[in-house]
């Protein structure tokens, strides 16, 4: 069977440089043989905000649903943005804590510290773009925006391995840079990882 793939763009521009790393991851799986679904994040029609307790859960915007829906047919879950003031974008955030609820990504048991991690089975690819020298947002920073996503949600979740590839420092770079990330990437899609 096919692998299926789930690409997210998850900052607001579509047309963007994240947006041509997310073809390209796509565009590479596929001549591949995998299944790809893409997720706009930008395109969704959501309140990021709405989620005001886990005791209080508001029903899911439609969009929301589907991105649910297909988060469970993936078999793997690519994340494209950027790390923006030193971790994800708010709008990422915002669509993990309306979409990765209890229920759906855990279960929190009563009178107890464990949780079951819901989304097993699934592994997942961060493609991250920086500003920033990767040096200095691993050693300085201590890379807050990666443990973020790796560690406190997907890992969290059951979702393992979750790899991380970084794309950068974009500032300052050339058109010939950008385009060979661009193939690496699209190379990288190619095996399925």
């Amino acid at each position: 069977m096919p692998k299926k793939i789930l690409v997210i763009l998850g900052q607001p521009q579509r047309h963007s440089y994240g947006g041509a790393l997310m073809q390209a991851y796509s565009e590479g799986a596929r001549a591949a043989g995998a299944e790809v679904q893409e997720l706009y994040l930008g395109d969704l029609k959501f309140d990021p905000l709405a989620t005001t307790s886990l005791a209080h859960l508001n029903e899911l915007e439609p969009d929301l649903a589907l991105a649910q829906e297909a988060i469970k047919w993936a078999d793997h879950l690519v994340f494209v943005y950027p790390i923006w003031w030193g971790t994800i974008p708010a709008l990422l955030k915002g669509f993990i804590e309306r979409v990765f609820l209890p229920g759906f990504a855990v279960n929190f048991r009563k009178n107890s510290p464990r949780w079951d991690k819901l989304l097993t089975g699934r592994s997942a690819r961060l493609i991250v773009t920086l500003n920033t020298p990767s040096w200095i947002y691993r050693w300085y920073f201590g890379r807050p925006g990666h443990n973020t996503m790796k560690k406190t949600i997907l890992q969290f979740c059951g979702i393992k391995p979750v790899r991380i590839t970084e794309v950068g420092p974009l500032k300052n770079s050339t058109d010939e840079k950008r385009q060979q990330w661009i193939g690496q990437i699209r190379a990288l899609g190619t095996r399925l990882a």
